[in-house]
């Protein structure tokens, strides 16, 4: 009601009475509550007038207050509404009477803005599209480099500030005996030395090492500083040899270890052919998997998508473990993918702690699990699969190899011999062999002319035999189709004994030969170690004592390395 007792109409809402109704614009402050105008404006003003309109209603003749602009307006608004019902294309053209006319009050009108993304005309959602997660890794969002600077002025050239910026901005000093991933980056990883074991992904607490597409450790995300990766490194703070006195006491240092008993032996089941020399490894297996022992093993497999590359795999039947036979002759970053959560599927429904796991692997990945067992502190994702570790099988080895400049350039590049035809790889008295499918050699020559697919790091490692593994298993020392087999210690001597009733086996054929090939891999170690080999030394090497060894630039990340 108005002042007068007069009814005043709400804006924008026509009456319901007539097409001629209308409904005056309300007053604002200062109005007169009567003509709807405000005090002091134009006489001349015109009322903005609405009217219900009719589908395809033709204009009215001769314009004036009562009739629709001359456009034709479908809801009689005259086009002061956002209907855009006049003679304005939402295109900036001029709509044509025709068209006006063709046109429905229920037909959706541009606002002048855009529409929104994922909506039709009528207003409806469409389909959505979602980026889908990376898993595993830090998702990357843009298609540029993260540092990549942009709208830099022409002519400018900004430097991206080094690691020392921190330095000289927080003014804080850094807490004595930190040790930081781009410390072992820079005297390993970038030195060619990293053996792919998978320990500092294992170690960190952040998870913040990863491994990156060449198969090198790499961060993912912030490091903290705490140290664990260099430690724990067998190319950097671990000192190996002091290792294998502490996992297998005062005598593990001389010829090959101190075994408590050592033997030939095969698998006589037909699924053999597809092992390795005897098959013992995967028999072991199998036998502890069937007695409850063991959940799993982590072992080697060849991989879906490139012929003769070994990644990492948890077999939890016997049927995986014998689909999984046979040496490859790469890493797989092995330690690096303990995370239970990975394997999760795989593995019975009961508490982590209860799990009980086997590992095969190279003597530096069971050196690099013994010392991370023997230590408290939590390795965050990795911890269950840690502690879950009962059973530990060497493989003797006296170095690996890069798998693109071994199988690509050594073998398919340069001798023609492309992965799908080999069969079978073996390493035996100094020499690399190639097999067909059918056993046929096809590929015999002296290891040493593949060193330059070797992984460099192999050349400081003295361990040939597996000193800190509770099995040892390997060819050296045994005829044709046997594998010889050390066992070390009490937990290995349970796994013999599940598994020996099922194996032709007999007393190691030839000690001296395992004893000679274990103190010809030392001689080469302190060769082309730069540090002092001493099994009675401080298990870890200060950072600052293996960069002045090794020559290597102290706090180089502090250099803006």
């Amino acid at each position: 009601m108005g002042t007068d007792g007069n009814e005043r109409r709400l804006p924008h809402v026509p009456e319901t009475g007539g097409d001629d109704d209308e409904a005056t614009v309300p007053p604002v402050s200062g109005g007169d509550g009567k003509s709807g105008r405000t005090a002091g404006s134009r006489d001349d003003l015109r009322l903005i007038k609405y009217r219900r309109g009719r589908p395809n209603e033709p204009p009215a003749e001769g314009g004036g207050d009562d009739a629709p602009n001359d456009t034709g307006s479908a809801c009689g608004c005259g086009g002061g509404c956002a209907c855009d019902s006049g003679g304005a294309r939402s295109d900036g053209g001029t709509r044509t009477a025709a068209e006006s006319r063709a046109r429905t009050p229920s037909e959706p009108q541009s606002d002048g803005g855009t529409r929104p993304e994922n909506v039709d005309a009528d207003g409806n959602l469409t389909d959505l599209n979602f980026t889908e997660p990376a898993a595993g890794k830090s998702q990357d969002v843009y298609d540029d480099a993260p540092d990549r600077r942009v709208q830099v002025p022409d002519g400018v050239e900004l430097d991206t500030p080094g690691y020392s910026i921190r330095r000289e901005m927080s003014d804080v000093e850094e807490p004595d005996g930190k040790t930081w991933f781009m410390e072992l980056d820079a005297a390993v990883i970038d030195e060619g030395r990293c053996i792919q074991c998978g320990t500092c992904v294992a170690s960190c607490p952040s998870d913040s090492i990863g491994i990156g597409d060449d198969g090198l450790p790499e961060l993912v995300k912030m490091c903290t500083g705490c140290s664990l990766c260099w430690d724990f490194c067998p190319r950097g703070g671990l000192r190996y040899e002091r290792q294998w006195k502490i996992t297998g006491g005062e005598d593990n240092v001389k010829g090959a270890g101190d075994p408590i008993t050592e033997f030939s032996a095969r698998v006589e089941e037909e699924w053999r052919g597809n092992a390795q020399d005897g098959g013992v490894v995967t028999s072991v297996l199998i036998h502890l998997l069937e007695a409850g022992e063991i959940d799993g093993a982590l072992v080697a497999t060849e991989s879906d998508e490139e012929p003769w590359k070994a990644e990492s795999f948890l077999a939890t039947t016997p049927a995986e473990l014998i689909e999984s036979a046979g040496s490859f002759y790469n890493q797989t970053m092995a330690l690096g993918n303990l995370g239970v959560e990975q394997w999760e599927e795989k593995l019975p429904d009961k508490s982590p702690e209860d799990l009980s796991l086997a590992l095969v692997g190279t003597p530096c990945e069971i050196e690099g699990i013994r010392a991370l067992q023997d230590f408290g502190w939590d390795y965050a994702s990795q911890e269950d699969g840690v502690r879950a570790i009962d059973y530990t099988i060497a493989l003797m080895c006296t170095k690996n190899f890069n798998y693109h400049r071994l199988i690509g350039e050594q073998l398919a590049e340069k001798r023609d011999l492309p992965p799908e035809d080999i069969g079978k790889l073996d390493v035996l008295d100094g020499k690399l062999m190639a097999y067909d499918h059918d056993g046929r050699m096809i590929l015999e020559e002296d290891v040493e002319a593949f060193h330059g697919a070797a992984l460099k790091g192999c050349d400081e490692c003295a361990d040939f035999t597996g000193y800190c593994a509770d099995l040892t298993v390997g060819s050296v020392g045994s005829s044709d189709e046997y594998s010889s087999v050390i066992v070390r210690t009490e937990r290995g001597m349970e796994a013999w004994e599940l598994t020996e009733p099922d194996l032709d086996y007999h007393d190691l054929e030839d000690k001296s030969a395992v004893g000679g090939l274990q103190s010809w891999d030392k001689k080469r170690a302190f060769e082309a170690l730069q540090r002092p080999f001493d099994p009675d030394a401080p298990r870890f090497i200060e950072y600052e004592e293996h960069a002045e060894n090794y020559g290597t630039t102290l706090r180089a990340h502090e250099s803006d390395h």
